[in-house]
């Protein structure tokens, strides 16, 4: 494999159907792939898709040295169902110093364990997607993005109420205690929100506030 910077690769341990997925998405974005799994014939099947694709044992610290693991600075662990070698695979990174690591949880007893070890970003894919699917079946929400501390953004449609009015003087932030960030008219793309922005029936907004006060906002009409 040709060396590159350690920023421009992205070393995906697990090729999985998630560990596959992400590999082949960064892909797609123009960023290189180093991927490892166990299972040769998993290796065989994207090696022509990725940078290159090694079959290693990924919870040997060793066997990651000899692929260079140790020297980029992004990974991701992409086993869930295997606890043990998720674990020993996360663990095998942080003793070789990578500096971003992220890793597949399928529990919170699992994110728990491989935060506590030192895994610097930990997902929940199936739970997340599931949390955000009910979101958006509930209510008017076209998109729900949520971070940490109950904070979201929500991409909807304006209620009645802010129609024709500029959000300076909609009252908005005082109702629903949201902010509007971004506005989509009718045939554009998306602009940036000001206290001069006049909502239109037919817009699109970006809301950004507390969950429980972005879902209202949704929600009202």
């Amino acid at each position: 494999m040709a060396r590159k910077p350690s920023s421009e690769v992205v070393v995906v341990l697990g090729l999985g159907r998630f560990g596959k997925s992400l590999a082949l998405e960064l892909m797609g974005q123009g960023v290189e792939v180093l991927g490892i799994d166990t299972d040769e014939a998993v290796v065989q099947r994207v090696s022509d898709r990725l940078t290159h694709a090694a079959v290693a044992d990924t919870t040997d610290e060793e066997s990651l040295r000899q692929l260079s693991v140790h020297e980029y600075d992004r990974a991701v662990v992409g086993i869930g169902s295997d606890l043990e070698a998720s674990l020993l695979t996360a663990s095998a990174l942080i003793n070789l110093s990578v500096t971003n690591i992220w890793a597949k949880a399928i529990s919170n007893a699992h994110a728990k364990i491989l935060t506590q070890i030192g895994v610097h970003h930990v997902v929940r894919p199936e739970h997340d997607m599931g949390k955000r699917v009910a979101h958006l079946v509930r209510g008017r929400m076209m998109d729900y993005i949520e971070f940490d501390d109950g904070f979201a953004m929500i991409k909807t449609s304006p209620p009645t109420s802010i129609i024709g009015k500029k959000l300076g003087e909609s009252g908005i932030r005082t109702k629903h205690r949201v902010t509007v960030v971004a506005v989509k008219r009718q045939g554009e793309g998306f602009t940036y929100a000001t206290a001069d922005t006049v909502i239109g029936a037919g817009d699109t907004v970006i809301v950004s506030g507390q969950v429980r006060d972005a879902e209202r906002f949704s929600e009202s009409t």
